[in-house]
């Protein structure tokens, strides 16, 4: 009894007198340096509350900012001349070296759960385990042999350092990239350095606020495919959100410090939610991993100081405690023992079992490995000083990733709108979803879908292209975009399969072929001409005819002159009625009842006149009778003559069949007269302007093309002004059908040929095309849909389904028919207007006869009124009443009695037509 009130009188004149008498102070007063609202600072405050044993840890908390050497400055010193124990904080690599130099001078030991560094001053206890041999250790295991290096030199470069020794003695080939220095560009461009050398392997040393910016970055530009391999030298995986860069598929190594599947740790990071939830208005971060260090750095100090305490070390501070600034430092007695039982420490804490070496740094550590698998993170080994890295996964990456979560989750497709591809519903704003959409692809999509049993949702692409690279920015834009920065899972849509795009994007076997075509404005038809039915014969052709006429009937009539088979006696014309002795006496010009002289020797010599019946006209009127197919009642009888009219009527067969063949075709089929057959006539000329798609396949092809007609084009297109190029198809089919024929647009020819088939049926495709190409559906990198999709797409190929769906919205559907425009409607009839010619041809003809009838009456009524003595009107009446009432005729032919018998008797020409004037009359 007597030996317990000893004690309790002792323990109450301790505590009255403090720190300033006796060697055991109750109070210990520890210093904190924290920036403001820091998850460490939060942590500080919750580890005290735990920590209440004997000696009481009494804090004297500084909120600094740790890049700010100033602030640090004096924070630091404010805390020493309170008379702090020891120091609790962190720093960053700009104040590191200051804090380092007062600790040294004044022999205050700094506990810190910053990044660790390389440093002699033994009065800096880090909290945070070097991580340098455990990732050696992990890239041993993987054998990598080529990686990029991503290291923040916020947090010091002892890990680099370590990695890059390592390297140069196993011939390791390094990228080392600066994180604070890296550019949007030069970020792009170590993944595109990485894709063409076909590596994936990056490792990324940063704090954990850096890391989740860089991830975030990762995921955007869709660096989270399934070819790549992070591994993250970060203590706190578990710390950091890595949902999104699952959804790619990507490897994820990283290290855990924490081990929180320990009833102790987990039952202090419940309480550090319940006390979270008492002390704060707003809820607050999980514990992570430098709060856990935190948690043990205050365990550690209480520790320590317990031991003092049991040792009956004075660490008392008495009197002032100094000015930190002093010339020369006055350094504290009491420091070095402080440092030691600090470094003595051996626990067990949040961050596993705590011990220190000589220097300061931990030792004697466990670190888990820990990999991203589909249903999240996993652990797979564990790294320690004895027995370096030890595998213990019983999970295989890849073994489930090709069909991983296909059936339970809804993937995004990208597509565009472009008819007839995707198009929206005349009712889409009475519906949602998918229903809104119609078309190819969405038929495409639907069926790709229920083949590979994943639910989608399509997603019209936010700027309306397919996709192409930025030359400036190294950014890709349109659906090829949103698949590389991972918003979208896969594109549907007609996009070109490329090579710059399957550098960063992985396509599908094509389900759609196609090229490069032209599209220009369909010419105006041509009306037919009044003279259309000679187009059938071109205009040499028929001069050659005409030439060819008039030379057959000279030779005719050569040889006929010549040829003595051509002449004959010609007694009296057959059908002819005999003369009467007045009629004869009328032809010689004697007059009624008189005798002619000699008139028995004229009649025996007018019986044996030989007579020749081709005349030149009568030649011309053969041949023309030949011709037209009509015939002629006199005929060659001569050989020669008649070879001269068999070579012209198999010469008038052949070419009166030519033409009746041509003529139905000129006369019923308007012809379009285009003034662009092919690429090479576009680059010729300047007067029709030409373009293509801007951010496409297509332009990418002139960019890129070697060959000569296409460089040309391209040369002229870059420098047009204003731009031929164009945002959107439907801008450059309507820019074709405004430009009144003076602008062609390139585009693939499936989709020339479904505008062709579209009201107003204006456009037209002409020539070939000038590539041959695809389109196939795409997924990010290492996607596990691309299988699976490439597998559907096969499938639907060898069914049929993909030509049954493309006859469906292209021919089906179309709108002009077969032969566009109103084919449907219009007949192949011909009108006047192709025949007007013929008409005109016949009433000219009629006309030009009526006219020659008229003179060839004047001039014979002149003739005949002179000879008869008459006035001409006299004879111009007795004529006309003559042949009106056909007196003195039979059937209406008047008997003439003073007419030549050659005149009366015209070879060509009918007896019942002959008026007493003919051609030989003339």
């Amino acid at each position: 009894m007597q030996r317990s009130f000893t004690l309790l009188y002792t323990s109450l004149l301790g505590i009255c007198l403090g720190s300033n008498a006796g060697p055991y102070p109750s109070n210990i007063n520890i210093g904190g340096l924290f920036p403001a609202d820091s998850h460490e600072h939060e942590v500080f405050r919750f580890a005290l509350s735990h920590h209440q044993d004997f000696p009481k840890l009494v804090p004297q908390v500084d909120m600094i900012k740790t890049g700010n050497s100033f602030s640090m400055t004096y924070a630091f010193c404010s805390q020493f001349s309170k008379g702090v124990y020891a120091i609790i904080g962190l720093y960053d690599r700009k104040t590191v070296n200051m804090l380092m130099s007062f600790c040294g001078a004044l022999h205050v030991c700094f506990v810190t759960p910053s990044f660790p560094i390389e440093t002699a001053n033994q009065f800096v206890i880090q909290l945070r385990p070097e991580l340098q041999d455990a990732l050696v250790g992990v890239i041993e295991h993987y054998a990598w042999n080529k990686f990029v290096y991503m290291y923040s030199s916020d947090s010091g470069l002892s890990v680099l350092q370590k990695v890059l020794d390592t390297a140069a003695e196993r011939n390791w080939l390094v990228t080392s990239v600066n994180i604070q220095s890296m550019t949007e560009a030069s970020f792009l461009k170590v993944f595109q350095d990485l894709d063409k050398r076909k590596e994936g392997q990056i490792i990324i040393d940063c704090e954990t606020e850096r890391l989740t910016s860089i991830l975030q970055k990762i995921v955007e530009h869709g660096k989270n495919a399934k070819s790549y391999h992070y591994i993250l030298a970060n203590l706190g995986f578990l710390d950091i959100d890595l949902t999104d860069l699952r959804k790619g598929g990507a490897n994820i190594t990283g290290f855990q410090l924490v081990n929180q599947s320990e009833p102790e740790v987990s039952h202090i990071v419940q309480q550090w939610t319940e006390f979270e939830n008492k002390d704060a208005k707003v809820q607050r971060r999980n514990l992570r991993y430098t709060g856990a260090l935190t948690y043990d750095g205050v365990k550690v100090m209480a520790t320590a100081f317990q031991n003092l305490r049991k040792q009956r070390i004075d660490i008392s501070r008495r009197g002032n405690a100094g000015e930190c600034l002093a010339n020369p430092p006055a350094p504290w007695g009491q420091g070095i023992d402080i440092q030691r039982a600090l470094q003595q420490v051996r626990i067990d804490g949040l961050t596993g079992h705590i011990q220190f070496n000589e220097k300061g740094r931990r030792t004697n550590f466990t670190v888990s490995v820990m990999e991203l698998a589909p249903s999240g993170p996993k652990k797979v080994g564990y790294w320690n000083e004895e027995e370096k890295y030890v595998n213990t996964a019983t999970y295989q990456r890849g073994s489930n990733d090709s069909t991983y979560g296909l059936q339970n989750r809804t993937y995004i497709v990208t597509t565009i709108l472009e008819s007839p591809y995707v198009m929206l519903k005349k009712n889409h704003e009475q519906l949602s979803g998918n229903d809104k959409y119609e078309g190819y692809i969405v038929e495409l999509a639907a069926e790709i879908a229920k083949h590979v049993g994943y639910h989608y949702k399509l997603k019209v692409v936010s700027d309306g292209k397919y996709g192409a690279r930025d030359a400036d920015t190294k950014m890709w834009n349109g659906m090829v975009g949103e698949l590389v920065y991972g918003k979208a899972d896969v594109a549907v849509a007609p996009l070109t399969i490329t090579l710059v795009r399957e550098e960063v994007i992985d396509f599908s076997k094509p389900f759609m072929s196609l090229g490069i075509s032209i599209m220009i404005k369909k010419p105006t038809k041509s009306k037919p001409g009044v003279f259309s039915f000679l187009d059938p014969l071109a205009y040499e052709i028929w001069m050659c005819i005409v030439f060819a006429y008039i030379g057959v009937s000279v030779v005719l009539f050569l040889v006929s002159r010549f040829s003595p088979y051509e002449w004959h006696g010609d007694e009296c014309e057959d059908g002819a009625e005999p003369q009467t002795p007045t009629q004869t006496n009328g032809a010689n010009g004697t007059q009624p009842g008189q005798a002619a002289p000699g008139q028995q020797n004229q009649q025996t010599q007018q019986s044996q006149e030989q007579t020749n019946e081709f005349g030149i006209f009568n030649s011309l009127w053969f041949s023309l009778g030949a011709f037209m197919q009509q015939g002629c009642d006199i005929s060659p009888r001569s050989l020669s003559g008649r070879i001269v009219g068999g070579v012209w009527w198999f010469f008038t067969l052949i070419i009166i069949s030519s033409y009746t063949a041509n003529l139905a075709a000129f006369l019923t089929v308007e012809r379009m007269v285009s003034p662009i057959e092919s690429a090479e006539d576009l680059a010729k000329q300047t007067e029709i302007a030409y373009g293509t798609l801007d951010a496409g396949s297509t332009k990418e092809f002139f960019r890129r093309s070697k060959i000569a007609v296409f460089e040309k084009m391209w040369s002229y297109m870059k420098s047009a002004d204003p731009s031929v190029f164009v945002k959107t198809t439907d801008e450059g089919v309507s820019r074709v059908r405004k430009s009144k024929g003076k602008y062609a647009y390139l585009l693939e020819s499936t989709m020339n040929e479904y505008i062709e088939q579209r009201k107003p049926c204006d456009t037209m495709k002409v020539g070939g095309n000038l590539d041959s190409k695809g389109y196939g559906i795409a997924t990010p990198k290492g996607s596990p849909l691309r299988n699976p999709v490439n597998l559907a797409v096969l499938k639907l190929n060898e069914q049929g389904l993909l030509d049954k769906l493309k006859n469906k919205w292209w021919y089906d559907k179309g709108e002009c028919g077969s032969g566009g425009g109103d084919s449907k409607d219009k007949t192949s009839a011909l009108s006047l207007s192709n025949v007007a010619g013929v008409f005109y041809i016949l009433i000219g003809g009629l006309g030009l006869a009526m006219l020659v009838a008229l003179v060839e009456f004047c001039y014979k009524s002149r003739t005949e009124s002179r000879r008869m003595k008459q006035s001409i009107n006299d004879a111009l009446h007795c004529s006309t009443m003559s042949r009106l009432s056909g007196n003195g005729g039979e059937n209406g032919r008047i008997l003439t009695h003073d007419f030549p018998k050659a005149v009366q008797s015209l070879p060509c020409m009918s007896h019942t037509a002959s008026m007493g004037l003919g051609a030989s009359g003339m």
